[in-house]
């Protein structure tokens, strides 16, 4: 009989899921380039469990972001693949039913969802439409724009049509770096016209519904890159969450993350999803997350020790303010903890 019994790893944020529902830009590739690591690690998740894509990007088809995966090493079909455009159609018809002719502004990947939801598409405001359903497209222009404020000059309550947005993320990572999203398109109609639209796709939650019902997910676990629309959304979906440092939001964005925008893991890339995942352990008032430790002290955040790793110092960092309730900017933090030496595009 043994005397004494080795201590179990930790569990990798990997452990008893059924399938991991990523999200691509800014996760798995940033422009048409595959980030580092991203594409091997996925592959080795997928070997164990369903691995599916949720995009809020809406410039694209299901089987075009499937084929640009595939290209990149990934084994990907279009089934694989959730898009805004997708949730869009969903929400609208319970607002419009089809063959009702919609204005759409936004690129192919809209277009063929509208078609396959059986409506008639035009891009002129002077055809009457039902319904506006606004997507981003890089090749969007200010007379797409006009169009939708031309068809939305009516408030709803006054008998205006609906207005839909695929989603409202203000940017959108690019290989050069980071671009304007959707969000600032919409924001352009929203201060001609002055209403406001109905999202479809992250943080709300359809998209994610459509995901785990269409993958049969029972304990899935999201990956995302920016707060304000893939943790944000995960959570309200009641999906546990992982953020990854390789795009959008960075370690300041983290440490002042409100309640409800807060992931389970912090990863500084994506082979940290099947590596022991260290969660904080606070004794006294210091969290510690391996060997980093900081605590707070009334208006001021300690940094105690700096540790070897700079993921856990930003995780030891996060726990320790998040625990006070209280927002960020009501402490002073050192420098260190916004330090970012994360890849990002």
């Amino acid at each position: 009989m043994a005397l004494f019994r080795r201590a179990q790893p930790a569990p990798t944020p990997l452990t008893d899921r059924d399938a991991v529902l990523a999200d691509l830009d800014g996760v798995v590739y940033a422009g048409p380039g595959a980030l580092p690591h991203a594409v091997d690690s996925l592959n080795r998740a997928g070997e164990s469990m369903r691995l599916g894509y949720i995009t809020n990007n809406a410039s694209r088809t299901d089987a075009s972001v499937a084929e640009h995966l595939t290209s990149l090493g990934l084994t990907v079909s279009p089934q694989d693949v959730v898009t805004s455009p997708q949730a869009a159609m969903r929400l609208l018809a319970t607002m419009v039913p089809a063959p009702a002719t919609i204005l759409i502004v936004g690129g192919e990947g809209l277009e063929v969802e509208a078609a396959k939801a059986g409506y008639t598409v035009t891009r002129n405001a002077d055809d009457a439409p039902a319904a506006v359903v606004q997507g981003f497209a890089p090749d969007v222009a200010w007379t797409d724009l006009a169009e939708a404020a031309f068809a939305l000059k009516l408030p709803e309550d006054e008998g205006g049509i609906p207005w839909i947005s695929t989603n409202t993320d203000w940017t959108i990572p690019r290989d050069r770096g980071i671009a304007p999203g959707n969000g600032t398109l919409v924001s352009a109609v929203h201060t001609a016209i002055g209403r406001l639209s109905t999202v479809a796709g992250k943080p709300e939650t359809p998209i994610f519904e459509e995901a785990i019902a269409r993958f049969g997910a029972q304990h899935p676990l999201f990956i995302g890159d920016r707060l304000d629309t893939d943790i944000l959304g995960s959570s309200r979906a009641g999906i546990d969450s992982a953020l990854v440092l390789t795009g959008i939001d960075r370690p300041k964005h983290v440490l002042a993350a409100p309640q409800g925008s807060r992931p389970d893991y912090i990863l500084s890339d994506l082979r940290e999803l099947h590596l022991p995942y260290p969660q904080p352990v606070e004794k006294n008032g210091v969290f510690t997350v391996n060997d980093a430790a900081v605590r707070v002290v009334d208006a001021d955040v300690q940094i105690l020790s700096q540790g070897r790793s700079q993921v856990d110092l930003l995780r030891a960092g996060a726990a320790a303010i998040w625990a006070t309730g209280l927002a960020i900017y009501a402490f002073r933090v050192p420098e260190l903890l916004y330090a970012d030496p994360f890849h990002r595009p």
